[in-house]
């Protein structure tokens, strides 16, 4: 795992040492992703400069060290992330091992596209990954990105001048870098708590999308193109493996999953480094540490992380877990005090507006990870694969029943529901039994009476929308449209909950879950793999029939089968918990002076892009406990944190 950056600049006429300053400077600003070793590599004439930062994984050796220059001195590649298949490639390329220099991935990726050429070595690669290689002979630059999004890339083309880098801080610090805001991006960030791709925080910046490669070359006029083109496609799993649904049997099916999930988690076991595990207690998590228990000869290390907080800690379940597996189990109980230390850093290390709030979690329960091991697996993708969200079973349980009534009558229940305040409605809630007493049901009331009022189709972009109407509350931005838009995906994925997993798939799962991970666990220094997003057991899923996915109200199915195998089912079944903190009481209390300060009037006016009137009212409400307004705060303070930071 490492950090890559770097430019082409063709009208340049600089020194090589200048070059080597530059994507020097570019490499430094994300030294965190690669604390081991540094080091550059420019072509003056050409205009080329690459950084790149190590963190050591694979070949600990100087034979491992980038950039790295093919055996034939045609290619240099810069890259981050880990291939798993690098031994089976090795031998298909027909050489003998003492060719090699060292036993790194990244010198047989970067020989494999010297022998069988760019695009057809990328469709043969099993990992995570984003590159840059460049051709010394064609004089072209190529620019991937792994097939679901697990490591970044962003890049900028203006004129004569390309950027590229692991994160935007990297390209920032070019001189060349746009920093004009994209208000239409912020617009989008207020709607999902991400910047969706292929947009970033800053205009003419973007990120390489999943599964694409670009290739930029010079022209005549002495300016650079670039030609994007996409060697896997996510839409075209998802319609290939709807029409080919296997036939299996449920213990087939089961068996099947185990199998290539199996090999998924022994191959990202590989490291010349300490290697562990995130264990939340969570079916997914649970599921990658029994089968990497399953195929270790000794404990593995696991690690949870703990709040004092009920509602929001499952140390206790994970801890459990790690018990039947017998692993090596270490668990940290972060205080308040120590979750809230976290919040100055976020915009360092999510260098563009970021708001989910279980980046917090995430990036402690890195932090305590670090101080044990290098590398760890984590159980990210499940839910988007399995139907594991409350959306897709709740959509399955009550879609039909909600919209089959007419119109009028969802009109009725939804101005029944708003009858009283959210806050009336949670505490008429506590005549309930507990176990019946979800949480914030007053909230969860009145975004049900929202749904009522919209089309089945609007359902899903409710769910998971924070503010519902973004363009209202940024200045001079209108939100871009994007996938949740697209009426023809009902063409191509009829059912309503596969197209809720398909765009989850796409968007919130590369926008969101993966860049939390990335950044939280590169923060420390740390590699976070993810056997769940092998692109085998992607496609694998796709052509699972639903009832495989959903069965009797209750979301991954064949995944808790599987994971019965290996742990009692007493220690698993129990409701679905997220990975987050009690941001709603914090605001009120602890945080309550430092929201103050970035929700000040003063400080909305101050960075122009928030309507501070909408703004205040929201926050007034949520001081009140009349609504529980914390997502749609946090948006906000991220923003503006963002804001204060960078702008």
């Amino acid at each position: 795992m490492c950090g890559i950056a770097g430019f082409w600049n063709a009208r340049a006429e600089d020194a090589s040492e200048h070059l080597k300053t530059l994507a020097k400077a570019m490499g430094q600003a994300i030294h965190y992703r690669g604390p081991d070793s540094d080091d550059q590599w420019v072509d003056r004439d050409a205009g080329i400069a690459l950084a790149h930062r190590r963190l050591a994984i694979v070949d600990l050796s100087a034979a491992g060290a980038q950039p790295m220059l093919s055996s034939c001195g045609r290619y240099v590649i810069v890259y981050n992330g880990e291939v798993y298949n690098a031994e089976d490639l090795r031998q298909d390329l027909g050489r003998d091992a003492a060719s090699f220099r060292g036993h790194s991935d990244t010198e047989v990726i970067l020989e494999a596209f010297s022998a069988w050429g760019v695009e057809a070595t990328v469709k043969k690669l099993i990992g995570m990954f984003a590159f840059a290689l460049w051709d010394r002979q064609d004089r072209r630059l190529c620019l991937g990105r792994d097939r679901l999004g697990i490591k970044p890339l962003y890049w900028s083309l203006q004129g004569k001048i390309l950027l590229f880098g692991s994160e935007v801080k990297a390209l920032h610090t070019h001189p060349a870098c746009p920093k004009e805001l994209d208000r239409n991006a912020l617009a989008s960030f207020l709607r999902y708590n991400y910047i969706p791709g292929p947009y970033s925080v800053y205009q003419n910046v973007q990120k390489l999308q999943p599964g694409h490669m670009v290739s930029i070359t010079l022209q005549g006029d002495g300016s650079l193109a670039a030609q994007q083109t996409a060697y896997w496609s996510m839409s075209e799993i998802a319609r290939q493996g709807l029409d080919q649904q296997a036939d299996f049997s449920d213990e087939e099916a089961i068996s099947a999953l185990e199998e290539i999930l199996g090999d998924a988690v022994e191959r990202r076991m590989i490291a010349d480094v300490p290697l562990g595990a995130l264990l939340s207690g969570g079916i997914d998590s649970s599921a990658v540490a029994a089968l990497m228990q399953a195929k270790s000869t000794r404990p593995i290390r696991t690690f949870s992380i703990g709040f004092h907080e009920e509602g929001y800690n499952e140390a206790h379940h994970a801890a459990a877990i790690a018990k039947h597996l017998k692993t090596d189990h270490t668990e940290l109980y972060v205080t308040p005090e120590e979750a809230q230390a976290v919040i100055p850093q976020i915009p360092t290390y999510y260098d563009e507006p970021f708001s989910d709030s279980s980046q917090i979690p995430t990036y402690l329960v890195s932090k305590m990870a670090r101080e044990h091991v290098t590398v760890v697996l984590s159980g990210d993708g499940g839910d988007e694969l399995f139907g594991g969200y409350n959306r897709y079973f709740t959509a399955a349980k009550y879609g039909r029943t909600l919209f089959s009534q007419p119109k009028a009558l969802r009109q009725l229940e939804s101005a029944a529901f708003r009858a009283l305040s959210p806050n009336a409605w949670t505490k008429l809630s506590g005549v309930l039994p507990k176990k019946y007493r979800p949480p914030y049901f007053g909230d969860k009331l009145y975004k049900l009476a929202d749904v009522l009022e919209k089309s089945k189709e609007d359902f899903y972009a409710r769910l998971v929308s924070a503010w519902d109407q973004p363009n209202d509350v940024i200045i001079g931005g209108r939100e871009y449209s994007g996938p949740l838009w697209d009426q023809s995906l009902k063409s191509h994925i009829p059912d309503y909950i596969d197209r809720m997993m398909y765009l989850d798939t796409i968007t919130y799962m590369p926008d969101d879950i993966l860049t939390k991970v990335d950044r939280a666990s590169m923060a420390v220094s740390l590699e976070a793999r993810v056997p769940l997003l092998d692109h085998r057991v992607v496609e694998f899923a796709w052509r699972l029939p639903q009832s495989l996915k959903i069965r009797e109200g209750q979301g991954k199915w064949i995944l808790r089968q599987m994971l019965y195998r290996h742990v009692p089912k007493n220690l698993i079944e129990r409701p679905k918990m997220g990975f987050g903190v009690p941001i709603d009481a914090w605001l009120r209390g602890p945080l309550r002076d430092w929201a103050e300060d970035l929700l000040s009037p003063q400080s909305l006016q101050h960075f122009g892009l928030l309507k501070p009137e909408l703004i205040q009212k929201t926050w007034r409400d949520h001081l009140s406990g009349h609504r529980n307004w914390q997502y749609h705060l946090w948006h906000i303070l991220m923003l503006q944190a963002w804001c204060r930071q960078w702008h």
